[in-house]
């Protein structure tokens, strides 16, 4: 096989294994759990789908988008539906995650092989949970100590699935659709039992009835975790209810939303098993929003195809590949490995960018617009960055730093999506299109270059050490190769910050205020300039311009992560604060690299030689 068949097998094998997430077929099941995933709902501000929502709900209170049940994984969807009409079973299920042992503790479970635990066995403790958390939401986050963090995390996660249950009916409740069908009959008789001058006792009896199922429709209007229920036709886009809005307001309650009879029809159906009622329930709901709501449910079945597709950890598992490869090819010296590495390399970047598109179109947004999206895309920067560079040096270096980058980015950005919707509805002052897409994507790209510095320079530390035989030849290319990439990254890091100083001057009446996230792009445009300087006055050669750009790292990871730990400023956006222990380790990972680098050549076998003579 010729090196370009080669090259064309891989490249299209590889997108043929990231398409097939999407092709497959759904598990078999008599209930449509593809259809009801695709269902449209509100919840955080927009439209997504069920799945979305379920998937993002199992990742707060998990950290997995699947739940085991009787040694099968449960997806997401399933979870939810059981939640909601089947509590009984869903509270068995190992659905939250508690790892700290004096949470244990405080529940009376004892730390052993698991750290997966069920709803019902936290429940006896949940009044206590409830009171540590409230004596913990009062002191500040940067205060609070490990033991309050994690009450505070677990009772916010036992809140969530608590909302979940709650969504449709109160958890527990009996036949939904006797339900309905006895408010329906009994809202017009007590209604004019109100309005009558006269009550008699049957009114009484009447009034008392329906006061109590508003009460109970009141209590699901406030607790349930989405709105499930579409604005009827000729309503504003954005008039959704949920079950309990739609019943608990008599004026709603009196010309009922079809959707509720769908609903209840299908609670009642997956309660009892049957899964043709429950499928015939649902296509009725899914016929209505094709003929009033066409543009949610198409909406939300595109979201649903994303989710499914996954393609950030298909990307993921391609860059480590080509990676690995990339070292084999080191290893072999065989041009085929590394031309079947560079090819899987690009069926990597190939994936990530539809990703990016995808997620970028679904949202109607440009691609960066909180930490998850601009970790996805500082990885794509500086893979499409390092791969392109690889087209000039042909020697892997680039494009190892390509795929360990965006492998690295999208481990990050996975990790981000326990904290929420990744398509979250816009803060005010960044709801811009125009300058999210100039002042965030044009800094951003000086992030991901100042990244792709610093692993070359990583890169050249490595070559420094381990070969037996050095390449001076190797070592120069990758030097001018990190001095090509800090160039581009001084004139895109500059640029984003002079736009977001515009931007700023627009949202906020200046265009400084020394703000932290605002210093730290300072400090990254400054760096840059300085290692440019640095070379061009002769002050630092090959091994201090590399050194340098590892330190960029260190600059790049405070400024784009770090400064968000703060809790101070304009751009302080709530970052998790567990992140700060990978932070630290990242950083004093690249102090040990620079040690590295600044000793002597493989200097362990020099000593060895030294204690030989």
């Amino acid at each position: 096989m010729t090196m370009n068949r080669l090259q064309t097998a891989v490249f299209a094998g590889a997108l043929a294994l990231a398409a097939w997430p999407a092709l497959k077929p759904a598990p078999k099941s008599d209930f449509d759990l593809e259809a009801f995933a695709r269902l449209p709902v509100l919840e955080g501000g927009r439209v997504k789908p069920v799945d979305s929502f379920a998937r993002s709900a199992l990742l707060s209170m998990r950290s997995k988008q699947s739940v085991p049940v009787d040694g099968k994984a449960v997806p997401a969807a399933r979870w939810l539906l059981d939640a909601a009409f089947k509590p009984e079973a869903a509270d068995t299920y190992p659905a939250f995650v508690v790892d700290d042992p004096e949470v244990l503790g405080l529940i009376g479970l004892d730390q052993g092989k698991t750290r997966y635990f069920a709803y019902w066995q936290i429940e006896a403790k949940r009044d206590e949970i409830a009171t540590q958390a409230e004596a913990a939401d009062q002191v500040e986050s940067g205060r609070r100590t490990r033991f309050q963090s994690a009450v505070l995390n677990l009772h916010g996660r036992l809140a969530l699935y608590e909302r979940v249950k709650n969504t449709f009916m109160i958890s527990g409740q009996g036949d939904p659709v006797m339900e309905m069908a006895a408010f329906t009959s009994l809202l017009p008789a007590a209604m004019s039992a109100f309005h009558s001058k006269k009550a008699t006792e049957k009114d009484r009896r009447l009034m008392k009835a329906l006061s109590e199922m508003l009460q109970r429709y009141n209590f699901i209007a406030a607790t349930a975790a989405f709105k499930a229920i579409p604005p009827k036709e000729g309503a504003p886009e954005d008039d959704w209810t949920n079950t309990g809005e739609a019943l608990g307001n008599p004026t709603r309650g009196q010309d009922p939303h079809p959707s509720l009879a769908s609903f209840a029809l299908m609670g009642r159906a997956y309660r009892g098993g049957d899964a043709a009622a429950f499928n015939a329930a649902l296509s009725e709901h899914t016929a209505w929003l094709a003929r009033y709501r066409p543009e949610a449910a198409r909406k939300a079945r595109s979201e649903a195809l994303f989710n499914k597709a996954n393609p950030f950890i298909t990307g993921m598992a391609l860059y480590i590949a080509a990676l690995l490869l990339i070292f084999a090819a080191w290893a072999t010296r065989r041009t085929d490995a590394a031309a079947a590495a560079r090819a899987l390399a690009w069926a990597a970047l190939s994936v990530h960018t539809a990703g990016l598109l995808a997620h970028s179109v679904l949202q109607g947004r440009p691609p960066v617009t909180n930490l998850y999206s601009s970790a996805v895309f500082v990885g794509w920067a500086a893979a499409a960055l390092g791969l392109f560079a690889e087209r000039f040096h042909k020697r892997g270096f680039a494009a190892a730093g390509a795929c360990a980058i965006g492998f690295t980015t999208l481990i990050i950005a996975h990790h981000l999506k326990s904290s929420g919707d990744t398509m979250e509805m816009m803060r005010a002052v960044l709801d811009s299109n125009f300058w999210l897409a100039t002042h965030v994507v044009t800094i951003t790209i000086g992030y991901s270059s100042t990244y792709l510095a610093g692993m070359l320079g990583i890169a050249w530390v490595v070559r420094r050490h381990l070969p037996l035989k050095p390449d001076p030849a190797a070592s120069k290319a990758l030097s001018e190769l990190a001095y090509g990439v800090i160039a581009f990254s001084l004139f895109f890091s500059f640029i984003g910050t002079v736009l977001g100083g515009i931007w700023a001057d627009q949202s906020w009446g200046r265009f400084w205020g020394w703000d932290p996230k605002e210093n730290g792009a300072l400090l990254i445009v400054l760096w840059n300039a300085l290692i440019l300087h640095a070379r061009w006055g002769g002050y630092a050669r090959e091994r201090g311009i590399m050194l340098m750009a590892i330190f960029g790292n260190i600059i790049v990871s405070l400024s784009w992560f770090g400064v968000n730990m703060l809790g101070i400023g304009l751009h302080s956006y709530g970052f998790m604060d567990k992140a700060f222990l990978w932070l630290s380790a990242f950083c004093a990972l690249q102090l040990v690299l620079l040690l590295l680098g600044a000793l002597p050549p493989r200097f362990w076998a020099d000593q060895r030689a030294d204690g030989r003579a």
